[in-house]
């Protein structure tokens, strides 16, 4: 018997092996596992019919490969400000450089309500979008992203597969993860004097620490589980207390007490320039911009990393991209082991790949070690949660109601 012959049959006999136990996953119940074997599956090199066992190559014009698309246009929607700087410098820049494209780069809040429209209209105008990741949930579930084969992400640099390089959750359908990033609250040192907030629970303590408070406006996400865990609620309690009528009543009864002293950001760069502008003492934020303020432009600011929400980052792409080689490609690039490690030089966004994290170094604009300022570094998320975008995919409809009657109020 051949060598070809005896690989082809040891590679068929895996996947008989493996699809009985897919089969035996589906038979139990397990969706979810089931979904994430056959992620993996799709990502499992086979053995080379040329007897080479490494990695097989990917399609001609593949993400690794020097794809050339050469005076076209891909639009990239991300959130602004300084993050969007540190994509163009990690990302944007160098996937230019390799390909010859261009990428229009456009700001958006958050949310999937404009990509719905564009979708649901049949005129797609964006390619990629940075979201967080339960919006790209519900995007998928609602079938506004393309379905993403994680089989073309490249592996890490000792030929680790894509799908165990990357944290928990990082690789889904419709969506691969960029950065972790931190929900926090953070305060103007030159406010309070000796005797400064700690905690979150301190954010709703208007009597102790007078003045403004800054909150994000476009969804619930963040401000229910900051309300319940500032009224003591546990990490780990924060989703079944919120999948409780009683519970969610509760968040918004929090809610209502700083309500009155609340002005409201959308934008992720406008909670640093309400603290700039003295327009609020504290504000939740998203860290890097903090840091970036902090680091670059010497702003008395500092983070409160208690009761710190973890989330993830992703990249998407839309539904009838115009341009979806182009949008695979770059999301392929953007997301390798080294883009990562650098987008992290550039702001304090941890990498979401396992095989970059040894990679970051000094900040690109200083001196600044950013390792002991990543949102996911061991000190500063001693007391934090991710944030549950599953349940969110499940209840966000109903509380975005609710909070939009709220804030009309």
């Amino acid at each position: 018997m051949g060598r070809q012959t005896t690989i082809i049959i040891a590679a068929a006999a895996a996947i008989v092996i493996l699809a009985g136990v897919l089969l035996f996953m589906l038979n139990n119940n397990s969706e979810r596992d089931a979904e994430q074997m056959d992620r993996d599956l799709s990502a499992m090199p086979l053995p080379a019919t040329t007897g080479d066992t490494g990695t097989p190559a990917l399609p001609a014009g593949g993400p690794t490969g020097a794809t050339s698309f050469k005076g076209q246009q891909l639009v990239v929607v991300s959130w602004g400000g300084a993050y969007t700087k540190s994509q163009v410098e990690a990302y944007h820049k160098p996937w230019e450089a390799k390909t010859g494209a261009k990428i229009n780069s456009i700001d958006y809040s958050g949310g999937i309500a404009q990509l719905k429209a564009q979708v649901e209209a049949g005129n797609v105008d964006w390619d990629v979008i940075d979201m967080e990741i339960a919006d790209a949930q519900r995007a998928c579930d609602e079938g506004l992203l393309e379905k993403i084969d994680a089989g073309l992400l490249p592996p890490a640099p000792d030929g680790t597969p894509a799908v165990q390089d990357f944290v928990p959750n990082g690789i889904t359908p419709c969506a691969v993860t960029s950065i972790v990033f931190g929900h926090i609250v953070a305060y103007d040192s030159t406010k309070f004097g000796a005797s400064p907030p700690r905690t979150l629970a301190d954010f709703f303590n208007l009597k102790a620490f007078p003045g403004k408070r800054g909150l994000r406006k476009t969804s619930p996400t963040v401000n229910l589980e900051m309300a319940l865990r500032a009224d003591g609620v546990p990490g780990d309690k924060v989703y079944t207390t919120l999948s409780t009528k009683e519970g969610v009543d509760r968040a918004f009864k929090k809610l209502d007490t700083i309500k009155n002293s609340v002005v409201w950001w959308e934008a992720g760069a406008q909670p640093v320039q309400l603290l700039a502008d003295g327009e609020v003492t504290m504000t939740s934020a998203y860290n890097g911009r903090i840091f970036d303020a902090q680091a670059n432009e010497k702003k008395p600011f500092v983070i409160i990393w208690d009761g710190e929400l973890l989330e993830l980052d992703v990249f998407g792409i839309a539904k009838g991209s115009k341009h979806l080689d182009m949008a695979r490609d770059f999301v392929a690039f953007a997301t390798d082991t080294q883009r990562l490690a650098d987008q992290a030089r550039w702001i304090a966004y941890g990498p979401a790949r396992m095989s970059s994290l040894p990679l970051v170094g000094k900040s690109a604009l200083n001196d600044v070690d950013m390792k002991p300022n990543m949102p996911n570094a061991p000190e500063n998320a001693a007391n934090a949660i991710q944030i549950d975008f599953q349940w969110w995919a499940d209840h966000q409809e109903e509380l975005n109601q609710r909070w939009n009657a709220w804030l009309a109020k």
